[in-house]
């Protein structure tokens, strides 16, 4: 769709928009939803100080806390999404806003209730679980029970929650220094000047012209060491948080407390790691291949995410995607295609661009309505077909889950949540690749795919060992200065890219711009994920009923287990450096793929 037609909300067609009444039928159903939510948090918070008093008691609190957070995820899910449609709506605006200010007046009314039920002997908690009339709430509680090693005191509990939006500073500092302070000027292109932006970034980052990669590249990075100090500073801040949030719950490491939530053992991340680094030479590899195919002289770090072929041509429309993704999943039967593609086209999708709405993709999944799922659908970008999928995995994997669990359990974690979308995405490319008519299109594939996986294993372990790094840095009594900060960075630029790349002197700054690196030790779970999703998908496709079969109970599972614990149900055990070490294999074959494809 051209810029010059992109439609105003209003002028969108009613079956290319979602549709949200399974939320709420009209607006004022969500005024009088959202009313509800601070006198339900009220009403638990007279259940204060009496919620060991007797099983009876305690059974009432969990039920109307578990009706409040369900009306709440209600309620937010359809203001966000609202919200998102169309962010230039100031009613939309207005409804996100009083919403979170009443989730924000809720939460802090409640905040003794995880505390008050840590503080009751665990025995009568058991005791009280193995009653019939508290399955529904048996996980949460046995979960909650795991953290209780690091809970503190009532008072130090208090302090660490004053403390904690002080400790938000140097994340809310950087977005905005980031995204709102820092200005990058232009880029002149074909005479015209178009803005630089972390927006616009990439673009100019895929662009076949050489001269605006490098253009645009130097300025990016320039304005960033223009910071530095500040930049290293914030992330310092960050970084010492998380210390002393360790140091003060007795954790042995960072790694560890970020990691104990989700009962993941340390040694899944060093796994990661240790086995990415074995596999270097195979991205070395690829980057030979990129500077012969590119013909450069010297493969530059602005020369990365250059095309590596030519985009094919192609003209898929958004009915079209569905077929392609009915037909891909296949394997996986009728009910799971049903369910997906009639979504897919009744209700559950905002298909295509409008003014105002939020860019990209992404799946909104809850325990009451549809899973929607947000797209800018284009039918001339291949990629919005394997996006299409990727999201139509997670709005299954919340189907499944809302559909087999009670609302306390029925919430998966990140760890698990980009497996069974990127399951999507590689039974989409072994589809289109199959069928692809010509060498063009399967080369292209092959490429994307490449690069999908140099993205998100590769890239997300040199991020990971990164963070590691700055926290063990602090751990052992390290400042954090601007120089240790761009010497660790580069150092782990030089050993991933290998010997063909030639970096510029800033290109370590790379290492102060990541927004993710202020939620520590998450980027590990992309890489994660990708691995576990290569290894079922090779598992369901090679396999019978059983390997589907497993593959659904981990669908199912929702927040019943523990990821480690799901994951191997559906066949795959990430506490082992295999599944890693396979989609590294696959990486390894595509990049031979490729070599032959591209005759280097």
């Amino acid at each position: 769709m051209a810029n010059n037609s992109i439609p105003e909300r209003k002028d969108v067609p009613d079956s290319n928009k979602w549709d949200l009444i399974t939320l709420f039928k009209t607006d004022e159903d969500w005024e009088k939803a959202l009313s509800q939510i601070v006198p339900a948090a009220e009403k638990l918070s007279k259940f204060k100080g009496k919620l060991s008093l007797s099983s009876g008691n305690f059974l009432s609190a969990l039920k109307l806390s578990e009706d409040l957070w369900k009306n709440a995820e209600l309620v937010g899910n359809y203001a966000g999404l609202q919200h998102t449609a169309d962010e230039s709506d100031s009613a939309a605006t207005d409804r996100v806003g009083r919403y979170s200010m009443a989730y924000s007046k809720a939460s802090a009314k409640l905040s003794f209730f995880d505390a008050e039920i840590l503080s009751i002997p665990d025995e009568k908690i058991r005791v009280w679980t193995a009653l019939p009339e508290f399955a529904d709430y048996k996980v949460y509680l046995e979960k909650l029970l795991y953290l209780k090693p690091y809970v503190l005191s009532e008072k130090e509990e208090r302090i660490m929650a004053l403390q904690s939006e002080a400790a938000e500073a140097p994340q809310k500092t950087f977005s905005v220094l980031s995204n709102v302070d820092l200005s990058f000027g232009d880029i002149e292109i074909n005479g015209k000047k178009e803005p630089l932006t972390q927006g616009t970034w990439s673009r100019f980052m895929d662009s076949n012209d050489r001269s605006v990669r490098e253009n645009a590249y130097k300025k990016f990075y320039g304005v960033f060491e223009q910071h530095q100090h500040t930049l290293a500073e914030l992330y310092a801040g960050s970084v010492n948080q998380d210390v002393f949030e360790m140091r003060a719950r007795g954790y042995k490491s960072s790694l560890e407390k970020a990691l104990y939530k989700d009962k993941v053992p340390t040694s899944v991340y060093h796994n990661l790691i240790e086995t990415v680094h074995k596999n270097l030479p195979a991205l070395h590899r690829f980057y030979a291949l990129r500077k012969k195919v590119l013909k450069l002289d010297e493969l530059r770090h602005y020369d990365v995410y250059a095309p590596l072929v030519k985009t094919v041509d192609v003209k898929i429309s958004y009915d079209e995607a569905v077929d392609i993704c009915k037909n891909a999943l296949s394997v996986l039967g009728g009910e799971y295609t049903d369910i997906l593609c009639g979504g897919l086209k009744n209700g559950w999708v905002d298909r295509y661009e409008n003014k105002g709405k939020r860019s990209g993709a992404f799946s909104s999944g809850a325990y009451t309505g549809y899973p929607y799922i947000l797209m800018n659908y284009k039918d001339t970008v291949i990629r919005d077909v394997f996006t299409l999928a990727h999201e139509g995995g997670h709005s299954m994997h919340s189907w499944y889950s809302a559909h087999n669990n009670p609302f306390m359990q029925y919430n998966y974690t990140i760890f698990e949540a980009e497996v069974a979308s990127t399951f999507n995405e590689e039974l989409v490319f072994r589809y289109l690749f199959k069928n692809a008519k010509d060498d063009e299109m399967k080369t292209y594939l092959s490429a994307m795919r490449a690069c999908d996986i140099t993205a998100t294993l590769y890239r997300q372990t040199m991020f990971a060992e990164y963070e590691l790094k700055a926290h063990e840095l602090v751990e052992n009594g390290t400042p954090l200065s601007a120089e240790v900060l761009r010497k660790t960075y580069r150092a782990l630029l030089e050993q991933y890219f290998g010997p063909e790349m030639c970096f510029e002197p800033n290109s370590d700054m790379e290492g102060l711009r990541i927004p993710h690196f202020y939620s520590a030790f998450y980027v590990y779970k992309y890489a994660t994920g990708i691995s576990a999703a290569l290894a079922l998908a090779d598992r369901v496709l090679n396999g019978g009923e059983k390997e589907k079969d497993d593959y659904f109970k981990f669908l199912k599972a929702g927040g019943t287990y523990y990821p480690i614990e799901t994951l191997k149900v559906a066949g795959v055990d990430m506490s082992s450096a295999a599944p890693v070490q396979a989609a590294l294999d696959v990486f390894t074959q595509l990049i031979a793929q490729l070599e032959n494809m591209l005759k280097i």
